[in-house]
């Protein structure tokens, strides 16, 4: 079955290594027949959520930027998928930022049902994930039918580029393939 699969790069810099995990998760997904939707958000235009409310009336935010215009395209997809940098143990602002301005979604009939995460990060240690996992099983909570469905986490590279051979990429890539 052809699902609608969009990757969220989340990174504030072109090229870096959880956006390197993005391309690969697309890549193999693309390769098993799925259609895949890739966007960075390090050129994007996206305002803090101003928790007005109104959303969950018009289902839309009164806030027109490209969240808006993302959070429409997260409703619509089949699979979700997050690629960040890990920060000081927890996901990007970005990230953040961007399931905040979710809001729309959690009184839409949303159509995704699985969720995935991936992250990169200076740090090599398993563990160095968990803040990010946490935060996205928070954001998670608010939509029943939706679950995280599987994590990828490339430790022990910092500068942009540094993760080209590591063991994550290729887990990225089979991931993708077998969604």
């Amino acid at each position: 079955m052809c699902k609608n699969i969009l990757v969220i790069s989340t990174s504030p810099r072109k090229n870096g290594n959880s956006e390197l995990l993005a391309n690969e998760f697309a890549r193999g997904a693309l390769e098993s027949g799925h259609k895949v939707e890739k966007i960075s958000l390090y050129d994007k235009e996206i305002g803090f959520c101003k928790g007005c409310l109104a959303c969950q009336k018009t289902l839309r935010c009164v806030i027109h930027d490209d969240a808006d215009t993302i959070a429409q395209k997260m409703r619509v997809a089949d699979t979700i998928v997050f690629a960040t940098p890990i920060y000081y143990y927890e996901m990007c602002g970005q990230m953040k930022t961007m399931l905040d301005r979710g809001n729309p979604l959690y009184s839409a009939d949303y159509s995704f049902r699985e969720v995935y995460l991936l992250a990169a990060a200076a740090e090599e240690e398993e563990s160095t994930i968990d803040g990010a996992v946490h935060g996205l099983n928070g954001w998670l909570a608010c939509f029943p039918k939706a679950r995280l469905a599987g994590t990828v986490f490339g430790g022990g590279v910092s500068d942009a580029g540094e993760i080209k051979g590591h063991a994550a990429l290729l887990k990225a890539y089979e991931m993708g393939k077998s969604v």
